[in-house]
Parts: structure tokens; sequence; C-alpha cells
């Protein structure tokens, strides 16, 4: 069986969605996946070619305003000349984004990316986890801790640089990751047997 190919096409206005990105591509390669990050502002006709051949498209940005940012969606209207040719029907498609509240509206942007994965005709994959941090017992260290279902979620402060991205936003990142990942293969095989 061939190595699962994850795509992460991402925006990063001051790191900090950078941070995640690189934290879904560790996820990804320690589950055994071929890996691709994409900076959706500098995307070349070669990393276009990429994500047509991925298993698999990770979106991610900072939420600004509400919704993702403004290069993420001059990227996102780039993406309907897949859209005519359904070039990305039933791939794979997941999500993650950053904002300096702890809600900060991010269910907007995941919401966004889920909409575009379903123009496409992509599958969304969902967190996989339980909400952490709910309860007396539970800890800001927790995987999901801000309580996301739809993707991975991060809160930085907004006076702090991405070197202050909070270690178990990292980490619910990975998972994605590692999510993403073991359901492409899990795809694979179902292709290959049919």
């Amino acid at each position: 069986m061939t190595t699962p190919v994850v795509s992460i096409a991402y925006h990063s206005g001051h790191g900090h969605t950078a941070v995640l990105a690189e934290a879904v591509r560790a996820g990804a390669v320690e589950a055994g996946a071929e890996v691709h990050l994409i900076k959706v502002d500098e995307i070349t006709d070669e990393q276009w070619a990429a994500l047509d051949a991925s298993d698999a498209i990770v979106f991610g940005s900072p939420t600004y305003m509400g919704t993702a940012s403004g290069a993420f969606h001059a990227f996102a209207e780039a993406s309907s000349k897949r859209w005519f040719g359904q070039d990305w029907r039933d791939k794979l498609a997941a999500g993650f984004t950053n904002s300096g509240s702890k809600s900060g509206d991010k269910l907007h942007t995941l919401q966004f990316f889920q909409i575009l994965a379903g123009q496409h005709g992509m599958h969304w994959v969902n967190l996989g986890l339980h909400p952490g941090w709910n309860s007396s017992s539970a800890s800001e260290h927790d995987l999901n801790r801000l309580g996301f279902f739809a993707g991975a979620a991060a809160q930085t402060n907004v006076d702090e640089g991405p070197e202050a991205v909070h270690k178990a936003d990292i980490a619910t990142a990975e998972h994605l990751g590692r999510r993403i990942t073991e359901t492409a293969r899990t795809f694979r095989r179902g292709s290959a047997a049919a």
C-alpha cells in the first residue's frame, strides 16, 4: 500500500498559524504520510499540482474578523478552477485555526473550510476528540482544551509571538495530522478493496 499524501494549505499572518501547520505536519509524518507544506499566499503551479495529487488537504488560517484571512480567501477563490473539473472530489479535508481570543469566532473559520471542502466534493475529517479543560479535574494542558469538534483550534495572546502558541494547542494540531493520515490510509485500503 502506498504512503498517504497529505498537503497542508495554510496562511500565517504573524507566524502563529505556521506553528500549527508544522504541528499538523509532524503528526502526519509520525503517522506515515508524505507531507507538503504550502503557503497559500506564495503558491506555485507545482504546489497546485501537489494539492491535486494529494489524498488529503488540511486547510489552515488565522481567524481575522470572524473568518479566515484575506490571503486564504483569495486561495479559496482561486481553487474554483479545480471546482469546475471536480479535481478534488473525494479527497479528504480537515482544518485548523488560531485567534487571540478563546472563542474569537474560530468556529466560523472552521465552517468556512468545511463549506469550501463540501463545494469541492471532499470528505471532512473532524478532530475526533472530546473537549478538554471542562471540569474541575481538567487542565489547560488537555488536548482540545478549547473544546472544538470541527477541527483544531488554538488561542494565542495578541501581544505574544509564535513562540507562545500553547503546547496543548500544538499537541492538538499534531493529533489532527495523525488523524487525517490514518483516515487517508483507511480510505486507500477501502478503495483498493472495491
